[in-house]
């Protein structure tokens, strides 16, 4: 087992446009793609890439990876990288369980799963048990417009482009309305609300979901791991999907007895060790996962990686903004397709000079 002798970071700042005003959600204007870029190389010039979440919270999860999770890597053998998750997340949990810390171990853990694909010449589908890839239906992920006229255009925009599958995060009655109206009764449609609403206020808008045959209405009420209020919304005759905001297979245990669509997010719930647990407890449970994966790095391709441990009824989610550049040449969705790629690892093969025009500058 080569030695690993390196952990590079690559903090990476790329602006995108969205037709929004990126505002509403977040800490300040919504406008970049913020990523923490973890490569990895052993003694034999095997070289892994990861990702770790990183929107608005760069600075802290580059200090994470850096300072927390690299000590553990160089200079280590690592074969079995579950077990080495674990036993990461066990010396690390005093100093935070979830958030930052995971999102750090994530891009590390799937750095190592490149590396290890890397190292046997197959792609990560083929070591994780799969036979072949498979092409998976995409859906638009639209930001927040908050403006009909606007949400007209855009959910025209995507249906142009093929896609048959919309998910909206408005949560104006009016406007989720005239999104059906525009995209008619033959798309899928989803509703994601980003924890703006309360138990009380989601079953209010039961008539619009009803009327509106939303697919699901995805992180209803704050906090997001309010697991009672979502079953008593799921007795509603609503399936809710949540999970983004989860971290590890343990955490994922609760989601999966509790909604129709848990949603693991590779870059924050511990890497592919912990995607892949999840993704086994949904199927012994019954459960369809919808992965979370606004990713436009190495967390994107490991997502399209795992597509083939998923059920066929599982969808796969693309944050429908033009980046200003890619980070890799990627395989964005086709007529609102997607396919596991072929390439070995996780397929993800860096545009250098990407890396580093939008390089944020400690």
């Amino acid at each position: 087992m080569p030695q690993i002798v390196s952990l590079d970071t690559y903090p990476v700042r790329i602006p995108f446009m969205d037709g929004g005003r990126g505002t509403g959600g977040t800490p300040s204007r919504w406008h970049t793609l913020d990523m923490v870029l973890v490569r990895i190389e052993d003694e034999a010039g095997n070289v892994g890439w990861g990702d770790s979440f990183a929107y608005f919270c760069l600075d802290a999860v580059k200090a994470a990876v850096d300072h927390m999770i690299a000590p553990f890597v160089t200079t280590a053998r690592i074969d079995d990288i579950t077990a080495w998750n674990l036993d990461v997340q066990r010396k690390l949990h005093l100093f935070g369980r979830y958030g930052i810390t995971l999102f750090a171990l994530s891009g590390v853990d799937i750095a190592l799963w490149d590396l290890k694909a890397k190292r046997q010449r197959v792609p990560l589908w083929r070591l994780l048990g799969a036979d072949v890839p498979v092409r998976r239906p995409a859906y638009a992920s639209l930001v927040r417009y908050g403006d009909k006229d606007e949400v007209t255009q855009q959910c025209e925009r995507a249906l142009a482009l093929g896609y048959n599958h919309i998910k909206l995060h408005e949560i104006a009655p009016e406007i989720i309305k005239r999104a059906r109206d525009v995209v008619g009764p033959g798309v899928a449609l989803m509703v994601d609300a980003n924890c703006a609403w309360t138990k009380d206020e989601t079953a209010a808008l039961r008539g619009t979901f009803k009327s509106c045959n939303v697919l699901w209405v995805e992180e209803p009420v704050f906090p997001p791991d309010d697991y009672q209020s979502m079953v008593e919304i799921e007795s509603l005759g609503l399936a809710v999907g949540t999970g983004e905001n989860a971290g590890t297979a343990f955490d994922f245990r609760r989601i999966i007895s509790t909604v129709t669509y848990p949603q693991p997010s590779m870059t924050k719930v511990g890497g592919v060790s912990e995607f892949v647990q999840i993704l086994r407890s949904c199927d012994r449970g019954g459960k369809v996962p919808m992965p979370h994966s606004p990713y436009f790095g190495p967390g994107y391709f490991a997502t399209l990686a795992t597509l083939p441990l998923m059920p066929e009824e599982s969808l796969f989610e693309f944050l429908f903004v033009e980046p200003e550049a890619w980070t890799a040449p990627t395989p964005a969705p086709l007529k609102g397709v997607v396919s596991a790629s072929n390439g070995i690892g996780i397929g993800f093969e860096p545009d250098l000079d990407v890396l580093k025009r939008y390089a944020v500058r400690a």
